[in-house]
Order: structure tokens, then C-alpha cells, then sequence
């Protein structure tokens, strides 16, 4: 028998044991709330230890001596430890809604334990921080190396370099937090040596520049210098030089006598030993680093540049390998800044002012310098009277308001001064002429440029491309904000600025007149058209133009009256507006009829009466002869546009006929039958760059074709009853290059839209056609069963398709076997905003599997019963929110991918 091991364990021992555990676990969770004050307590006392600490660095580093590695150790440490207490901070409401029973029990044992445990062990830590805070010396004094000694050029004695960074004038700001850090952690990036900052006049960009100086002072790092230059309009590098000497010890007379050459040399000497920071402020064109002096940097160069400019195209120029656009405010930042500089006192005199104070900082656009201008202006006025007043100035005429006229606008009036031509800056004054905050079609805003002759075709290139070429400008000044690739806008303050500029200080050239939006009955008294080159009354309730007594108005050369309740304009009006070369009479739903005299206008290059009642061009349009831009799009009343009208405007660069004359009849228009007519005066326009135009018929399409240049100039097609047809090749339309939208409706015979051969796929990809095409619209084609083409159109933001009872998929699988295996792979709808499938009876699938939706915003779904499935998955809806729209049944049946599917959008559904 082996020998027996006798074990005898203590029970008392046991329970003991297991006692002391399980008090000391529920102690985390009933001390929960006492450690929580105590942790927050003894972080906010760190805090101030910490600040200590840095001080006697900073005054230590400022007599040239060098932190002790202990201490930085331990300010890194503490850092740390802040952001883990704040992290525990923050969670800690929901953790103590989860305690009951007075703290000593919790609805989710396990959750609270570990926070506690957390909290508990957090506060050990701090404790342990707080004693190893108390240095004796924070710093030692340490040597320069000999290759990085300065000596003094005459006597040769050993000088010391300044300090290493000079701490500049800075008041507190609001809102540049998030730009703030976004550029520190760009200097902190080792592969980032170029940095530019760039932004509108005002926005703070000067002010961000100044706080990434300030803080050089406490931040660690491993910088030798940071060096501060004002760089301004007026470029001069020996300026430059000169600022930098100054800083690195090279500022005697002997040296300010050297050449550019020689400088650059003695100034590349010392840098390029030294790990530095070069920050310059207010650049207007490039610097020419390498003839300053500064050592071309790359990843070798550990140094830095970090440049200010109102321009993106400097950023280029300067080879930016980081550019950070410094944005206006948000709301919620504007308001605070505004507070605070209105002050308490003010806002709290009247219970009315601080939401009239609301409404004022809104009129300022989150502009900080604008904010600031108008809420110290505002700091002593302490009744409501005073403040509706004000608010009535700056909506009206801001440039009246006190500091707007002497601070703000001279500032941005820089940027436009500084634009590269006259037609540059009179293509941007012409964009106050839209209302505030109005989205600016592109299309529109270069058609009203050819119409004032601010464009033209002479290099051969083209007046759209000139067009977007000059937005392009616009946008890189920081003048315009580009809302997306269709739209631009103008900031409230820039445009107060201009009309500023229009209406006032160029008022001899410009005189502009504008009411934009502000909600007139009635047009301005004619009395003060006098003089006036442009006029906008445009989005008001205007619903009458008359003329009583007799006016002239020679000067008018553009008159918007878009977007009212027009009804009646009487022939006298035009009688005397000679120069008028700009005419906008569109969105006037009323407006039956233009009167004859319209004919007066002998310099009109552009007319749009769009979107109007309007039944018929009258026979004596024919006298408009310059006309450079015509708009008859959505005129669906339209049914008489005379023979020969169109083909004798030669000039005619711009012609918009889309969804133009639903209904004709007399044969004496050049809308009756398939548009074949129409398009034999199409053929004759020699200039003709821009063409949106409604085919009725396939005899006419195929004329159509036949035209290169007809092709070329498309940019909106709509083909309609071609009631002889049941398909239609796509790479017909392959040579459209500049087509961006394309309607097929009421082809009730049309069963397909081919793909078409091998050789002609070759083509589509080889031009990259249709990449251009954002908008689809296929209504009341019954016939068609797929739009498996739009493989070919990865840049569709928009698809509408109804009434089309036989189509069982849009992108069929099986006929994606005719294209190459390239574009099979693709991922169709990569840029898709919007869908509306209506009617689709037999809809069946969209796409055979998950698509990743990047851009998606909304999806309607409506009498579509067969489809059961959408291609989404649960990456289709990542970091946004997809609304779907449809009917409550429908989306109740749906079939999921999975149920993460599921979850990720069951708040997305919207009932129809």
C-alpha cells in the first residue's frame, strides 16, 4: 500500500477568506458615488500641480536650461491619467442611474463592480501622481554643441541664441478648437513638413497661427526655434530674411548689407543644423523658400513650415503636404463668441435681447471677425429698439452698420482686389445679385456671365469651360463656397461686401440695385431705376411690372425678376431699356404672355422664362438677334416657337429647351410633331455650345445623331414617344460627352436599352462616356424590363424610375455577361443620393447583392410589391443615416441579409 496524504483545510479559514472578498467587491459598488468626488477632487488638485510644474519649466527653458527627463516622465504620465479620469467622469451619471438600495446593490452588478474597481484604483494612481509632483529642480543647464554656437560677426565673442520661441498677443478664442488640434497633430506627423492653412479673410486664420506659436511654450518637443514672419500682399524675401536673421542671431549691419544670395547662404548655415518651426503669416502668392535660405525640407529635415493664406491655390504652390481649410463657425460657436463680446450686461438689461441677439450673430455667417465687430458695437445698447434697428441695417445695408465699413469689409476687400482680372471681379459682384444664402445653379450663373459678355470663345475652348473655370478662381479665394458639383454659394458677409463694393465704392461703374428676397409686393418705385447698371427683384410677391410717365434707363444692363407672382408686364417697360443685354423672367407661374415690345431689346444676349405659363414666342422675337442665351425649359404650355425664330438667332451659344411644349399642334411651330424641325434649325447654329433639348420622335433623334457637334453640346436629353421603337442602342448616346441628364418617357414600345457590341462597349469605356451623367429619369415605359447600362454611369447621383410594368431588375446579372469582366466587377451607384422607384409591378431586385451606398441619402419605394429585398448589408449605412420611404406593409414583409442588417436600419424607415 502506498502512503495516504492527509489534507485538512480550515473551514473558519474558508468562509473567512471568501467573507473579506465579497465585502471587498460590493465596497467598489456602495463607495461608487464617495470615490467619484474624491477621484474628481483629487484630478482637479493634480491639475493645479501639474500647472505649477510646467510654469517653473517654462521659466527654466526661457534661461536656455533643459527639462529633466523625470519630469517629463512625469508630465506625460499625468496627461494621460487626465484623460482616463475625464473618460470615467463622463461615464459616470449612467453608471450611478444603474445603483439602488441607497448605493449598496446595482441593477447590473458586474458593470458597476468594474467601474468601481476602475474608480477606485484611478484615484490610487492620482494619489501617487500628486506626491511625485514635488520636484526640487524641474530642469539642468546644459552646454550648446559647437557646431550650433553663434558668435558675434566683429568681435568674435560666443552670444547665446534668443529664446526659443517668442510668446505673442493673443486674446481667447472661441470655435478653433477642432481646427486648433487638427494642425498640431499635423506637426506631430513626421511625414508632414509643409503645412498650409488657408480660409476667407476674417476667419481667424492669423489668430489659429498665433495660438500653434503660443504653444511652443508649454508643449514638449524636440524644436530648436520657432520663428515668426508676416509675410503680407507685398512680398519682399530680404523682409523675410531679415526676420529670420533677427531670430537665429544674424541681424548686425554688416549682415543687413549682405546680397539675397548671400543671406540665403549664411541663413541656410544655421538652419539647417537646427530642428525648427517656421510659421508664416498671411501668404498671397509663393515663397521661394530655397532663396530665403530654408533647407528644402524632406523626411531627413525633421523641421517645419506652417503657412496662412486666403488662397488654396497658394497651398499648391507652396507644396503643402498638408492643406486645412480654417471654416467659419458653427452656430453654437458663433453664439458664444458673439456673447462674449456683447457682454452680460447688455444681454441681460431687456428679456427680448438675447434672442435679438440670436438673429444679429446669424447675419454674420459664423465670421469671427465679423462677430466680433458687431458685438462690441452692441455692448451698450440695452433696449430692444436699438437691436431690431441694428438687425434691420445688416440685413438691409450692412455696410452702414458702425465698424463694418472701416474693419470688416477693407479686410476682405483684399481678397477681391487681389482676384487676377477685372472680369474675375465683376464675375463675383454679379453673385450678390442672388439672394442670402441662395444655392447658385453653376449652369445659370455662366449663362448670365455670357449673356453680360464677361465670356467668350475667341481661344476656341469653349464658354462653359471658361465659366467653370472663373467659379474655380472664385472658390480658390475662399469668395464663394461650393455647396456641391452643381452648386455655389456665397457667404452673407462676402456678399454684403460686394454689394458694398457694387453699390458704393465703384458706384460710377457698378451701381447695383438690388431686393433680393426680402419679400417686396411691389417693384421699387421706378424712379430709382435710374442710373442703375443691374437690378435683382428677384424671390419676392412682385405680381405686376408697369411704367407710368416716361423713363429712360440706358445704363440697366441686367434685370432679374425671377421667382415672383408676375402676371403682367406691360410692353412700355422695355420700351426704353436699350442696353439690356441680361433678362430673367423665370418661376413666374402666372405669366401668360410676353408682350411685343420685347422686341426693343436689341442688346439682349440672354432671356430665361423657364418655368413660366408663357403660350407662345411672338413673331417679333426675330429682332433679337445678339441673343446668346436662350431658356424655354419646363415652359409646358409652350405650343408656338415660330419657323426659323431659333435658327436666326446666329449667335446663339446657350439654348435650353428641356421638358419644352408638352402639347403642339399648329404646324407653323417649330415644336410641331417629332422635333424634326427643331432640330434642322439646330443645324445651322455655328456657336451653339450648351444644348438641353425634348425629342419626340426616333426619325428626329436619328437627325439628331448625325451631328457631332449637336452631341457634344448636349447636356440635358428627354426622348419621348418614340411610340415605333422597341430599342435603342445605348452607345448612341456614348458621344454626349457632356450629357449630366437624361429623361426617357412615355416610350411605351421601348423593351430594351442595349448594351451593344463588343467594339461598341470598347468605345463607351475608351471616351468614358456617361461619366458625366448624374440625374436618370425613365417614366411610362412599359415594356422595359432592365437599366442594366447604368454600369457605364458611376457618377449617377440621381435615379427616377415609374410606370415601367415589365422591368424585373435594374441591373440585370445575366446581361452583364456582355461586358467586359473590368465593368462587371464594378460596384454600380457608388455616388447615388437618391432613388424613387414608383409602379414597378414587377421589380424584383435592384441589384443581386450589398452595395456600399457611400453617398445615399433617401430611397423611395412605392407600389412595388414583388421587391422583397434591398441590396444593403450592414456596411451600407455606415457612420449616416439612409432614409427609406414606403408603404408600411411592404416594409414590414422586407427580407433582411441578417439581422445586424436589420438593426442597422430599423430607425430608417419613413412611411409613405
Amino acid at each position: 500500500m502506498g502512503n495516504i496524504f492527509s489534507i485538512s483545510v480550515s473551514c473558519d479559514k474558508f468562509f473567512s477568506d471568501f467573507q473579506d472578498c465579497i465585502v471587498g467587491r460590493s465596497a467598489y459598488v456602495h463607495e461608487l458615488k464617495d470615490n467619484l468626488v474624491a477621484l474628481q477632487t483629487a484630478a482637479e488638485r493634480l491639475a493645479e500641480i501639474k500647472s505649477d510644474v510646467l510654469m517653473k519649466v517654462m521659466v527654466a527653458e526661457q534661461q536656455k536650461m533643459k527639462r529633466l527627463n523625470q519630469v517629463q516622465g512625469w508630465l506625460s504620465r499625468v496627461e494621460a491619467v487626465e484623460i482616463e479620469v475625464a473618460e470615467l467622469i463622463r461615464d459616470s451619471s449612467h453608471q450611478i442611474e444603474k445603483l439602488c438600495l441607497g448605493g449598496y446593490c446595482s441593477r447590473n452588478w458586474n458593470s458597476s463592480y468594474k467601474f468601481g474597481k476602475k474608480v477606485a484604483q484611478k484615484l490610487e494612481v492620482v494619489s501617487t501622481l500628486k506626491k511625485e509632483g514635488a520636484f526640487q529642480s524641474v530642469a539642468e543647464r546644459v552646454l550648446l554643441p559647437e557646431e550650433d554656437t553663434i558668435y558675434e560677426p566683429i568681435t568674435g565673442e560666443r552670444i547665446l541664441p534668443e529664446i526659443v520661441v517668442d510668446e505673442r498677443p493673443c486674446e481667447p478664442t472661441v470655435g478653433l478648437e477642432s481646427t486648433f488640434d487638427m494642425v498640431w497633430r499635423c506637426i506631430g506627423d513626421k511625414e508632414l513638413g509643409v503645412i498650409g492653412l488657408y480660409g476667407m479673410g476674417g476667419v481667424g486664420k492669423t489668430t489659429l497661427l498665433t495660438q500653434i506659436n503660443n504653444k511652443f511654450l508649454d508643449a514638449r518637443n524636440d524644436f530648436d526655434i520657432v520663428i515668426w514672419v508676416v509675410v503680407s500682399k507685398d512680398l519682399q524675401l530680404e523682409k523675410i530674411q531679415e526676420n529670420i536673421g533677427k531670430k537665429i542671431g544674424l541681424s548686425d549691419e554688416s549682415w543687413k548689407s549682405k546680397s539675397l544670395e548671400e543671406k540665403a547662404q549664411d541663413i541656410f548655415k544655421i538652419l539647417r543644423k537646427k530642428k525648427f518651426v517656421l510659421l508664416l503669416d498671411d501668404i498671397w502668392e509663393r515663397v521661394d523658400l530655397v532663396k530665403v535660405g530654408v533647407p528644402h525640407l524632406n523626411p531627413n529635415i525633421k523641421s517645419k513650415v506652417v503657412f496662412t493664406t486666403r488662397f488654396i491655390e497658394v497651398c499648391g504652390h507652396m507644396e503643402a503636404h498638408s492643406k486645412l481649410k480654417v471654416e467659419c463657425l458653427p452656430d453654437e460657436e458663433a453664439w458664444k463668441l458673439f456673447q462674449k463680446k456683447v457682454g452680460a450686461d447688455a444681454l441681460d438689461s431687456h428679456p427680448d435681447i438675447p434672442e435679438l441677439a440670436k438673429i444679429a450673430a446669424k447675419e454674420c455667417g459664423g465670421l469671427p471677425l465679423a462677430l466680433i465687430t458687431i458685438g462690441r458695437a452692441m455692448a451698450c445698447k440695452k433696449t430692444p429698439g436699438e437691436w431690431k434697428y441694428a438687425i434691420k441695417v445688416l440685413s438691409r445695408s450692412a455696410f452702414e452698420f458702425p465698424g463694418m465699413g472701416k474693419e470688416v469689409y477693407p479686410l476682405l476687400k483684399f481678397s477681391y482686389d487681389s482676384l487676377p482680372s477685372e472680369t474675375v471681379r465683376s464675375c463675383l459682384l454679379y453673385c450678390s445679385l442672388f439672394p442670402e444664402d441662395y444655392s447658385i445653379p453653376k449652369k445659370h450663373l455662366i449663362d448670365c456671365w455670357i449673356g453680360e459678355g464677361f465670356l467668350n470663345d475667341d481661344d476656341g475652348d469653349g464658354t462653359q469651360n471658361q465659366g467653370h473655370h472663373l467659379i474655380g478662381v472664385l472658390l480658390h479665394a475662399c469668395l464663394l463656397e461650393e455647396e456641391d458639383d452643381d452648386f455655389v454659394k456665397m457667404h452673407d458677409v462676402i456678399r454684403d461686401m460686394t454689394l458694398w463694393i457694387a453699390c458704393e465704392i465703384e458706384k460710377e461703374k457698378e451701381n447695383y440695385l438690388v431686393h433680393a428676397g426680402t419679400g417686396l409686393t411691389e417693384a421699387p418705385e421706378i424712379v430709382k431705376w435710374i442710373g442703375i447698371r443691374r437690378i435683382s427683384l428677384m424671390e419676392n410677391q412682385i405680381n405686376s411690372l408697369s411704367i407710368s410717365g416716361i423713363a429712360t434707363f440706358p445704363h440697366l444692363l441686367t434685370l432679374f425678376l425671377n421667382r415672383n407672382d408676375l402676371s403682367l408686364i406691360t410692353g412700355g417697360i422695355f420700351e426704353y431699356m436699350s442696353s439690356l443685354r441680361v433678362l430673367n423672367l423665370s418661376t413666374n407661374d402666372s405669366l401668360r404672355e410676353l408682350p411685343a415690345e420685347i422686341s426693343k431689346l436689341v442688346s439682349l444676349q440672354y432671356l430665361d422664362i423657364s418655368e413660366t405659363a408663357i403660350k407662345e414666342l411672338p413673331k417679333e422675337f426675330k429682332a433679337l438677334v445678339n441673343i446668346k442665351c436662350l431658356n424655354l425649359e419646363n415652359t409646358y404650355y409652350l405650343h408656338t416657337v415660330p419657323r426659323r425664330l431659333i435658327s436666326n438667332f446666329p449667335m446663339l451659344n446657350v439654348l435650353r429647351m428641356f421638358n419644352c411644349g408638352f402639347l403642339c399642334q399648329g404646324k407653323e411651330s417649330v415644336l410641331f410633331g417629332g422635333s424634326e424641325y427643331l432640330v434642322d434649325e439646330l443645324l445651322v447654329l455655328k456657336h451653339l455650345n450648351a444644348l438641353s433639348i425634348t425629342l419626340k420622335s426616333s426619325q428626329a433623334f436619328e437627325k439628331f445623331l448625325s451631328s457631332y457637334k449637336l452631341q457634344s453640346a448636349t447636356q440635358s436629353l428627354c426622348l419621348q414617344y418614340f411610340d415605333n421603337s422597341t430599342s435603342l442602342n445605348v452607345s448612341s448616346l456614348a458621344g454626349m460627352k457632356s450629357l449630366d441628364a437624361l429623361s426617357i418617357w412615355n416610350c411605351k414600345h421601348l423593351e430594351e436599352l442595349k448594351i451593344g457590341s463588343a467594339g461598341e462597349v470598347e468605345k463607351i469605356l475608351e471616351i468614358h462616356a456617361f461619366h458625366n451623367l448624374v440625374s436618370v429619369h425613365i417614366d411610362c415605359c412599359l415594356k422595359l424590363r432592365d437599366l442594366t447600362w447604368l454600369i457605364f454611369a458611376p457618377n449617377v447621383k440621381k435615379i427616377v424610375i415609374s410606370s415601367c410594368y415589365e422591368m424585373e431588375e435594374i441591373i440585370s446579372a445575366g446581361k452583364l455577361g456582355e461586358v467586359p469582366e473590368m465593368v462587371r466587377n464594378q460596384k454600380p451607384f457608388a455616388r447615388l443620393q437618391f432613388l424613387k422607384l414608383h409602379h414597378l409591378h414587377n421589380l424584383k431586385s435592384i441589384y443581386w447583392s450589398a452595395l456600399a451606398f457611400q453617398h445615399l441619402k433617401e430611397m423611395v419605394v412605392y407600389e412595388c410589391p414583388m421587391l422583397k429585398k434591398l441590396p444593403l448589408d450592414s456596411n451600407s449605412a455606415k457612420d449616416r443615416r439612409i432614409v427609406i420611404e414606403g408603404e408600411k406593409g411592404w416594409w414590414k414583409n422586407l427580407q433582411w441579409e441578417d439581422q445586424a442588417t436589420q438593426n442597422a436600419f430599423h430607425l430608417s424607415f419613413r412611411s409613405s
